[in-house]
């Protein structure tokens, strides 16, 4: 093959037997002529993988020289859903002993017994609405104890955590805890009202 012979035969011309004939080579032919043999590579040099690799690894390594390496693709990162902060407890500690001691009389008292979860909703946000508009302090809530589930009472119980987060008025609302003994123990929770109140009205 022409080009074949032409590739070898120029891979062993000496610099006096340049591609001008027979003729010898000019003092300027002949330093251009070694300059460009010096850039010349072997092309069996070019991406060989290093002696320590066994033959199959030197074959996959030729296989990858030529290709660039591919940017690692990382999941984004997960970004947790910001989540509204409980509304702050208000009480200072002495409000809170003297609610646990029993020494703040209720100023107005809401009962629900005998109430299905319907009336005994629409009766606590009445008597919350009655409260704030009299300026109550401390309303005693009576809801039944919190053991009597399979009752209507128990299930009352059960849902005035959430009826009171809720309410048209939880911003009135300062703080809730459980009532003292003689005002009903486990069966019945102070709510505790803000004194300084802005109703919008």
């Amino acid at each position: 093959m022409p080009g074949c012979c032409s590739r070898s035969a120029r891979s062993t011309v000496s610099p006096r037997e340049g591609p001008v004939g027979d003729r010898p080579l000019s003092a300027e032919e002949a330093r251009l002529w070694a300059r460009l043999v010096a850039t010349v590579e072997p092309l069996e040099k070019l991406q060989r993988p290093p002696a320590h690799l066994s033959a199959p690894a030197k074959a996959e390594a030729l296989r990858h020289a030529d290709r660039k390496p591919e940017a690692a693709l990382r999941p984004a990162p997960e970004h947790k859903r910001a989540t509204a902060p409980p509304p702050p407890n208000t009480l200072d500690g002495s409000w809170d002993r003297r609610l646990a001691r029993g020494l703040v009389s209720p100023e107005l008292a809401v009962d629900l017994h005998g109430h299905s979860l319907d009336t005994a909703y629409r009766t606590l946000d009445a008597g919350l609405e009655a409260a704030i508009a009299r300026g109550v302090r401390v309303l005693l809530l009576i809801t039944g104890k919190p053991r009597d589930r399979a009752s209507g009472r128990g299930a009352i119980r059960a849902a005035v955590g959430d009826w009171l987060a809720a309410s048209r008025h939880a911003a009135d609302i300062a703080a809730v805890r459980g009532a003292h003994p003689r005002h009903g123990g486990p069966g019945a929770l102070y709510i505790v009202l803000r004194r300084d109140r802005t109703r919008g009205r």
